[in-house]
């Protein structure tokens, strides 16, 4: 490509990756700049350009500081604030790996310039982050949209982790499942394919699905699929329960915790100076007794009498296992 005519585009590219409002160039650096590109340019057909950039929408900034002036351009999708958030959530995000956490960065930082890039080379502690080590499952979410759009059904195979920290196929002989996909969920900061089989909505990790394939055939089970449940379902794991109203009561120091983990929208009912009431929907699972186990008296299920049966089990086969070691 002849360099003289694409002059414009190499101008735009210096404007883009080398300037912002704190690094800006006088004419004589910009000429110098496309010297060393071997584009030898006229100051007046510089100011031409500049105009074209203009009128093309890419807005070039003009400031006088003493005798000189100053060129610039701030025309970016994103502002500096916005692209540290973003790569703060890659770096906490648990399905993204190492390496392509550090390919997201680092593309991340081509929309702003080189000097501006370098801010976004985050020193961010994230406490007690495993990272996945699966880098096929950009390309399975990718695959598995795809059939979602079509309406298509789809077969895989399922792996699980081995003593040795290798993933190996789930049954031997293995299995060739065929499922019709209805919705992505992230839960737990891991990824989740909602799909239909045998008769019933089912869970399958994203990452430990391998030989996705479209098989075109229409999926099945819409009816089955709900996505508004989801949203409570996804609190505590994903568990295929039944979607139950629990009630909880609870210490008033602990309405902190339940906002966080349930949302501002729930109702808080007051019951004495010290507690408080509330009631949420979720699907009942060893996640969500965990989590109520951990925070001790301070808060217990009050209903429906089946959900503090299945705890109050729950509770008693954890001791029983400790008991029977330790007698």
């Amino acid at each position: 490509m002849d360099k003289k005519n694409a002059r414009q585009l190499y101008l735009m590219r210096l404007f883009l990756e080398e300037t912002d409002e704190d690094h800006r160039l006088s004419m004589e650096e910009i000429i110098e700049k496309l010297s060393g590109m071997d584009i030898d340019v006229k100051r007046r057909a510089i100011y031409d350009d500049i105009d074209a950039l203009d009128d093309f929408g890419i807005t070039i900034q003009k400031e006088k500081s003493g005798r000189n002036t100053y060129y610039f351009t701030e025309d970016r999708a994103f502002e500096i604030p916005e692209l540290k958030l973003l790569v703060d959530s890659v770096q906490a995000s648990r399905f993204i790996t190492e390496r392509k956490s550090r390919d997201l960065i680092k593309k991340l930082g081509t929309l702003v310039s080189k000097p501006q890039a370098k801010e976004l080379q985050r020193q961010v502690v994230i406490s007690g982050r495993v990272k996945s080590m699966n880098e096929s499952i950009y390309y399975n979410v990718d695959a598995l949209n795809r059939a979602i759009n079509n309406d298509s059904q789809i077969s895989f195979d399922y792996m699980q982790w081995d003593l040795n920290k290798t993933l190996v196929p789930k049954h031997i002989p293995p299995k060739k499942y065929i499922v019709s996909p209805w919705g992505l969920v992230i839960n737990e900061e891991n990824y989740y394919l909602v799909g239909y089989e045998g008769d019933t909505i089912k869970h399958y990790r994203v990452d430990k699905m391998v030989h996705i394939k479209a098989l075109g055939t229409p999926r099945q089970g819409k009816e089955f699929y709900h996505e508004e449940d989801y949203k409570k379902k996804s609190i505590f794991g994903m568990y295929g329960g039944k979607v139950l109203s629990v009630t909880l009561q609870a210490e008033n120091s602990m309405v902190g915790i339940i906002i966080d983990r349930f949302g501002r929208d729930i109702r808080i009912k007051p019951i004495s100076n010290t507690h408080f009431e509330t009631v949420v929907d979720i699907a009942i699972s060893p996640q969500f007794f965990g989590w109520l186990f951990g925070l001790g008296p301070c808060i217990r299920i009050t209903a429906p009498d089946d959900a503090v049966k299945q705890f109050l089990e729950f509770g008693n086969n954890v001791m029983s296992n400790y008991t029977a070691v330790h007698n």
